[in-house]
């Protein structure tokens, strides 16, 4: 009777996936075959635009964060619309609360608030350097950097969700203005990607003429369906295959799949997984943020940090 293990280990040699960053096969390498095909495709630098089939994908946007924020060192900044960054889910897959306080937030409720803080950023990324050099110097010394490329201060990623939804739905703009406004805000997106030399990631809410300029500014496309045996991902260089489990099974899309994932990888690059507190459900709306009527609104969105839409730094 043949071995149950041999078996299901040339099983998954097979049906190993790809992966399109050098440094992600260094750790793939080094990872135990068990988990080797539960990596993640990697953000290169440029704008990525990410279409997930059939709903808004949170939970797939936030793992490709937090594995991003796992193998590199610097905080990401985040452009929210929608309650994509809420931490209902972020604390559920997260596989280190410190990784969370690398995460900054910053929403826009209208399509000038969206596009004001996203022509804010560069000043959130310099208060941001400013804060993480302050605290480094006063404590001695940093912790040591995972990547040799990327500095715990600078900007290590961008993320713009549903890119399109606050011009789409702006009913106080033209279509001819909504669309010079989305194309400013793409323009600055990419100048950003450029000038930091890091990942930009965004997705859309729906493929259509309006949100082609978006398709166009990409320098790269994942494409993530659901199917019965869990979300398959496919970009350049890079798709899902199989999703192994110690007796050989396949996940289904649930949070467990993505927090096993993130915590194996925090196990590879060395950081020690802990246990997320319960969380709660948080509004859509959490973080600070000036409505249009011109009034401050404020919530608490801890463990996350909202960096440049507090009173007088932006919300336009």
């Amino acid at each position: 009777m043949p071995d149950r293990s041999t078996s299901t280990s040339n099983r998954l040699a097979v049906d190993q996936p790809t992966r399109s960053a050098d440094r992600n096969q260094n750790l793939a390498n080094q990872a135990d075959p068990a988990t080797d095909g539960m990596l993640l495709p990697s953000l290169e630098d440029g704008i990525t635009l990410l279409d997930v089939d059939g709903d808004r994908g949170v939970p797939i946007l936030q793992s490709l964060v937090l594995d991003h924020l796992l193998l590199h060192d610097g905080p990401a900044f985040w452009i929210d619309a929608n309650g994509h960054a809420t931490t209902t889910t972020l604390t559920q897959i997260a596989p280190s609360q410190r990784l969370l306080n690398r995460i900054h937030v910053a929403r826009g409720f209208t399509a000038y608030q969206h596009y004001g803080a996203v022509y804010d950023l560069p000043t959130a990324v310099n208060k941001s350097i400013q804060m993480s050099t302050t605290d480094a110097g006063a404590a001695g010394r940093g912790e040591p950097s995972r990547d040799e490329d990327t500095s715990p201060h600078t900007p290590a990623l961008i993320v713009a969700p549903a890119v399109d939804a606050q011009y789409r739905a702006d009913d106080t703009l033209s279509e001819t203005h909504a669309k010079t406004l989305q194309a400013r805000t793409l323009a600055r997106l990419a100048t950003y990607a450029d000038g930091y030399d890091i990942p930009v990631l965004v997705t859309r809410n729906e493929r259509n003429e309006f949100t082609e300029s978006v398709a166009r500014v990409a320098d790269h496309h994942l494409e993530c369906e659901q199917t019965r045996m869990g979300p398959r991902v496919v970009g350049e260089g890079f798709e899902t295959l199989v999703y192994p489990v110690d007796d050989g099974a396949y996940y289904q899309t649930t949070f467990a799949y993505w927090r096993q994932l993130l915590a194996a990888r925090a196990t590879q690059v060395g950081v020690e997984p802990t246990t997320p507190a319960p969380s709660t459900p948080t509004p859509e709306g959490v973080g600070t943020g000036v409505t249009a009527d011109g009034e401050t609104v404020a919530a608490t969105a801890d463990p996350l940090l909202d960096a440049w839409t507090a009173t007088g730094a932006g919300g336009r």
